[in-house]
């Protein structure tokens, strides 16, 4: 979902911080987009030569994955499991959406405000599903809620920013947010409560930050 129309966005008196340098790789260490995406690769690498962490041959929950039945035993999990994906469809699609969303807000509100939207995003998304399946053996995996939580966020501070859905119709950014809640929360198997809590982070964090004036001008 590329972005389009940026002039919804000006810059203010702040340097950028993602600029690159030339003749290193602080571009890149300085970034935390860039950052995330490798990390979660590596999950996606280690997981695709160890399917047991995702699932066990049981079809049990593997080491990397959370379920509300296991969290005691398991506590890394609810962190563990935002690195891990469920074939390479999975993971395109949210780091696909993360390169594009993920550079936006990054630019806006730099790199500590954008790491605690990204991370508490996905621990509320985690939170969430552990409420709402305290008494079942659903398990969950995946950086949807964080993703999520980026994407509300975005849409407080420019609503308006005109995005590709699927690389041919434009339309606004909120618009393409609430199509995807709406459709995802009725597709078998997706954990629609994660999506729900990571966005309801995201859109708190978006007025926070739209209130407190940080980063970027919005209209």
């Amino acid at each position: 979902m590329p972005l389009g129309d940026r002039d919804y966005i000006r810059r203010s008196s702040q340097p950028s911080r993602g600029g690159r340098r030339s003749g290193s790789y602080d571009w890149f260490t300085q970034n935390p987009v860039f950052v995330i995406i490798a990390i979660n690769l590596v999950f996606f690498l280690a997981t695709s030569i160890r399917p047991d962490l995702v699932q066990t041959p049981q079809r049990e929950p593997g080491l990397l994955s959370l379920s509300p039945v296991f969290l005691l035993e398991r506590p890394w999990t609810i962190l563990t499991s935002m690195f891990v994906h469920e074939g390479f469809g999975h993971i395109f699609g949210n780091m696909l959406t993360l390169f594009f969303f993920g550079r936006v807000l990054f630019q806006i509100v730099g790199q500590n405000r954008f790491l605690l939207v990204y991370f508490i995003g996905g621990l509320l998304g985690n939170v969430v599903f552990i409420l709402l399946n305290m008494s079942t053996m659903n398990w969950v995996i995946g950086a949807s809620g964080a993703v999520y939580a980026i994407a509300g966020a975005l849409v407080v501070l420019i609503p308006k920013l005109s995005v590709r859905m699927w690389f041919i119709v434009p339309m606004p950014l909120w618009v393409v947010v609430l199509i995807f809640f709406v459709l995802w929360s009725f597709i078998p198997g997706v954990a629609w409560q994660a999506h729900m809590g990571g966005l309801v982070a995201g859109l708190a964090a978006g007025y926070i930050f739209r209130k407190s004036g940080h980063g970027y001008y919005y209209r």
